[in-house]
């Protein structure tokens, strides 16, 4: 009989008795589960977080839109409130091809019609209808979207508005803030220059502008302003939700500023460069036109410059040379030599001299003839303009007393104009023989503002005035405006002084030896001061030598028994001087001392001047009727029928002989340019972009791509000046 088995070991061979302990395990596993399953789902429910982030808020984020206010960049404005720099917009232009890209009930939001695109087009942009059919269809037929290239950018609102009345579908645009500069050249390095960037706020990411140059950069936190946003909630098509309101933070705009910069000398003064710039080529030319009583700046300009509504022209060259820029003045300083020897009373104006050259530390000093004038008394040494004389006029004043003086005329210190980059200027003034030569000019190192500074006190009786730019700022949601008053910084001399000088600085104009003899000006009287500076040698071992390698100058103060404005030219290596010196500098100073003296006296005739009007997005057939009624010269650029692009803008100065040049759509072609002037055919380079290289002097007699020729099919383009 066998043995009976144990339980134990008949249990673990039981496969139901397995079944059930597994059972019962995966059973308790799934309680546990379930159980930590509710517990975090209640917690969840309870608390609204997971991972310490807040559910509520995520899921309300889904519905969220916020949308950034762009805030209004402050405008700038001229003495009489026309603006000079102001807020806009410009737009680029594309189209959707994807024939995916549809909207609610399958509505067809892509290009449905490339061939009514096109010619829609073709009137608005600088390309023809075969090139944007060409874009339209692209080799990879899974492209999304194409755009135009620089002509589809840059856009105005009018042609966007001309566009969009056509209706196309799958044409769409992008907005871009910009600066509208409507006065083209109009003091462009001391207005700026302002530009995008990226800023980020609660509301999102949006493009403000920012300045980069000039009073744009100086006053960017006073033009800035503050974005606002707005909230709201709504579903995947875009549409707000319903019973929802939206949350909005208003923007603050900018504050706006107001300059003393009057636009009809401003755009005189610009004109008068341009034109002394095309026919002798100077590296530089600066010119600054005050009231010296007030210090205000009523127009300046330099050159080189640029035109910040299209940006030719700025390059590499951002500095405002009118305070970013020091330099020797030469005999323009002997204003202030000779106010300071009357002043301190050291002025001994009937003492002989021997002119010519004079030995002081080791080193000779030439009168400019280098033979000089024999003996004479030190009374001619300023209307000559006798480097001689002068040394023994410093040598008389005495070192200490001489750069007392200067520096009571503020040399060597900021102007604090507000114009950006100014620089402080230097001198050099260890040896006897440098303490000579800065009685006329030389060995110190100055800027136009500051010249401009020293100049109000001779002509504001001992006064120095601070150049002053800006008048006011105000606030358009506020109301509130803040002045800025004229500021004197001292008075160097006194009132009797500053009168005599004043005299002698008529004899420079009107005396039969003086050098000012070309700054006559019928019907009032002028005084004047010449100057012509050496330039050091940039690569050492003294300075540059050649008869064009100076700074040549002068400065006028009218009407000179009590001077209303000052004007202070300089210019710098003029590349074709075909005319003396003062000839050419009087091509600037004279008519516009005269404008401003005929306004002064209410007998100017200059508001009667021809102005550009807007033709931009007009057919070319009533463009060239508004432009031949206004007897302006037109030429048309392109194949097209519509006005895309002008040269001059609108609201410019048009001279009795400029052109107006008409960029339309369709394929750009080459005008006859036969006769044109070289500033003619630079504003022909700039309007078109492309590259033109001009040889000879003198007026256009031969080019190289004959006229209707297709601008984009010429790889170089020259064009050839002879003289008449």
């Amino acid at each position: 009989m066998k043995a009976p088995r144990n339980k134990r070991s008949m249990g673990k061979k039981n496969p139901r008795w397995n079944r059930q302990v597994f059972g019962g395990f995966f059973l308790f596993i799934l309680v546990v589960v379930f159980l930590l399953f509710v517990f975090r789902f209640s917690y969840i429910v309870i608390s609204g977080h997971v991972n310490d982030e807040n559910l509520t808020q995520k899921a309300s984020a889904l519905y969220d839109s916020s949308t950034v206010l762009r805030a209004k960049r402050g405008t700038i404005y001229d003495a009489n409130g026309a603006p000079i720099a102001e807020d806009s917009a410009t737009y680029s232009v594309y189209a959707v091809l994807d024939k995916n890209y549809t909207g609610i009930n399958d509505k067809k939001l892509y290009v449905t019609d490339k061939a009514k695109v096109a010619t829609i087009l073709s009137k608005y942009l600088p390309l023809d209808k075969a090139a944007i059919l060409k874009r339209l269809n692209p080799a990879n037929s899974k492209t999304f979207q194409v755009e135009f290239g620089s002509a589809g950018k840059g856009l105005s609102l009018t042609i966007k508005q001309a566009i969009n009345k056509a209706n196309l579908n799958g044409v769409y645009f992008t907005e871009t803030p910009s600066r509208l500069y409507p006065n083209g050249i109009f003091a462009s390095h001391q207005i700026g220059l302002a530009q995008q960037q990226n800023a980020t706020t609660k509301g999102g990411t949006a493009q403000n502008l920012a300045g980069v140059m000039g009073l744009e950069k100086t006053l960017n936190s006073t033009l800035t302003g503050t974005n606002g946003v707005k909230k709201i909630k709504e579903d995947s098509y875009g549409y707000q939700l319903p019973h929802t309101q939206a949350k909005q933070k208003a923007a603050k705009n900018g504050q706006d500023v107001y300059l003393t910069l009057d636009s009809r000398l401003q755009t005189y003064l610009e004109t008068l460069m341009s034109n002394v710039q095309t026919k002798y080529q100077p590296e530089q030319l600066n010119a600054v036109l005050m009231n010296p009583k007030t210090g205000q700046i009523l127009a300046a300009s330099q050159r080189p410059t640029f035109n910040p509504e299209t940006g030719s022209g700025l390059g590499s060259f951002w500095r405002d040379t009118l305070v970013g820029d020091s330099y020797e003045p030469g005999s323009v300083m002997k204003i202030f030599t000779l106010a300071s020897a009357i002043d301190a009373g050291k002025y001994q104006p009937d003492t002989p001299y021997q002119s010519g050259q004079v030995t002081v530390g080791g080193t000779t000093v030439h009168d400019w003839n280098q033979t000089g004038w024999g003996t004479i008394p030190l009374s001619k040494a300023f209307p000559l303009s006798s480097n001689v004389g002068f040394v023994k006029i410093e040598q008389t004043l005495g070192k200490d007393k001489w750069l007392e003086y200067l520096k009571k005329f503020q040399f060597m210190s900021k102007t604090k104009s507000l114009l950006s980059g100014e620089v402080s200027g230097s001198i050099q003034f260890e040896h006897t023989s440098d303490q000579a030569v800065t009685s006329f000019g030389q060995g110190i190192n100055v800027t136009v503002m500051q010249m401009m500074q020293g100049f109000t006190a001779i002509a504001n009786n001992g006064k120095e005035m601070q150049p002053q730019i800006v008048s006011k700022v105000t606030d358009p949601t506020t109301g509130k405006t803040t002045k800025y008053k004229p500021h004197q910084v001292g008075t160097p001399i006194s009132k009797s002084t500053a009168s005599q000088v004043l005299q002698d600085m008529q004899d420079v104009t009107y005396k039969s030896y003086g050098t000012g003899l070309s700054y006559q000006i019928p019907g009032y009287k002028i005084a004047t001061k010449t100057g012509t500076a050496q330039i050091s040698n940039p690569n050492g071992g003294g300075y540059l030598t050649g008869d064009n390698n100076y700074i040549f100058s002068v400065v006028g103060m009218a009407p000179a028994s009590d001077p209303k404005y000052v004007l202070y030219i300089t210019m710098k290596q003029p590349q074709n001087m075909s005319q003396p010196a003062s000839e050419i500098l009087s091509e600037i100073f004279n008519p516009l001392m005269k404008r401003a003296l005929d306004y002064d006296s209410g007998t100017s005739t200059a508001d009667t001047q021809t102005t550009m009007p807007s033709i931009s997005g007009k057919t070319v057939s009533a463009a060239t009727a508004a432009l031949t009624k206004a007897g302006i010269q037109t030429v048309q650029i392109g194949t097209g029928d519509t006005v895309v692009q002008q040269m001059p803008l609108a609201n410019e100065v048009i001279l009795d002989d400029q052109r107006a040049m008409l960029l339309t759509n369709g394929a750009m072609t080459m005008p006859d340019v036969t006769g044109w002037s070289k500033s003619d055919i630079l504003k022909l380079a700039e309007l078109t972009g492309k590259q033109i290289t001009i040889k000879g002097t003198g007026y256009a007699t031969k080019q190289s791509l004959a006229a209707k020729g297709l601008l984009n099919s010429a790889k170089t383009i020259t064009v050839t000046l002879s003289k008449p």
